[in-house]
């Protein structure tokens, strides 16, 4: 189990009534509360909260509409993210108790300190490396409009700029990363037909690929909601049109895909997790249609190019600069 639940367990008498976790893993958590819901943003998380406990766990980026007497947040990695999850939930329970956990190391006490425009904090347990706190909201916020909290920025391109727009939480907020702007660099003469953008963020490249591409069937493809979420503000606000769906990994993406294009993630919270980026490698070609095309950047220390021979075809690497590489293959 994880060890945040496990500090909960230690005061399970606190969340026996009707209690709603916010961000909570797919442990057995809701098996031990049998009274709580769960609300996720992640989709593999949810995939796996539904299938050991049909109905109790919600996806998205608001809270459930269901009244709860207390709610428990599980500390996002983002300080934005976790702001605005803690207002939502505050929102929610004016004159109730508000609990957030977290690992230590994930900054669980600077994060406690944002519950004190509630009422006054204060620390119920530390044990596993992590501390459970608790906050009675005296005080309560007006509901958070999460589109007000995005950050947009205009992004040059040779055809013109492209308007982003990223919410709390989502990958690079607010700025384009290095990574993704080597590959943007390097989408010359992808075939035609069905686009993949593989974990898409804030959906730059989706949204690149369509304007460049206006004939290909583009998709784009995360595992956060609010990820999803973002990609349909970016498209909108550039007059784009392509589709946008959550699904954990590669597993969820269509079929007879021209070309899969990705900056793969390969950070999960505040832990390195390599799984997401392994799995795509290694089951693509299942998704490419013969002669389809994998082009994707990474870290220069990344093995990828292995695992690329081994599972689609011989890799090319395409650039090489600022301590990014573009990797190349053909579906064989």
């Amino acid at each position: 189990m994880d060890p945040r639940s496990e500090v909960l367990l230690r005061q399970a008498e606190l969340f026996g009534g009707p209690a709603l976790l916010a961000g909570l893993p797919a442990d057995d958590l809701l098996g031990q509360l049998p009274q709580a819901a769960g609300w996720s943003w992640h989709a593999g998380d949810q995939s796996m909260l539904d299938a050991r406990f049909a109905g109790r766990s919600t996806f998205g980026v608001s809270p459930p509409a269901a009244t709860v007497e207390t709610a428990v947040l599980f500390l996002p990695k983002s300080r934005e993210l976790t702001a605005y999850l803690l207002d939502a939930l505050a929102a929610r329970l004016p004159g109730k108790l508000l609990y957030l956990v977290g690992e230590k190391r994930a900054g669980v006490e600077r994060a406690a300190k944002q519950m004190a425009a509630y009422g006054t904090p204060r620390k119920l347990d530390s044990a596993r490396h992590c501390q459970l706190w608790q906050v009675r909201v005296d005080q309560a916020p007006a509901e958070p409009d999460l589109t007000s909290l995005a950050q947009r920025y205009s992004l040059p391109l040779a055809d013109g700029s492209l308007e982003v727009v990223t919410l709390p939480g989502v990958f690079s907020h607010g700025r384009l990363d290095v990574g993704s702007a080597l590959l943007l660099e390097h989408l010359n003469q992808l075939p035609d037909g069905h686009l993949l953008d593989f974990g898409c963020g804030a959906g730059v490249l989706g949204a690149v690929l369509k304007r460049r591409y206006p004939d290909s069937h583009v998709t784009m493809l995360d595992v956060d909601a609010f990820a999803v979420v973002s990609s349909r503000l970016t498209l909108a606000a550039n007059g784009l049109q392509a589709d946008v769906i959550s699904g954990d990994g590669i597993a969820a993406a269509p079929a007879e895909l021209s070309a899969i294009l990705s900056n793969p993630p390969f950070h999960q919270g505040v832990h390195t997790h390599y799984q997401a980026s392994e799995d795509l490698l290694r089951q693509a070609s299942r998704h490419l249609r013969k002669g389809g095309q994998i082009r994707l950047v990474a870290n220069r220390f990344l093995k990828y190019p292995p695992l690329i021979e081994q599972h689609i075809g011989i890799c090319h690497t395409l650039a090489d600069a600022d301590g990014f590489r573009i990797y190349q293959a053909t579906s064989r």
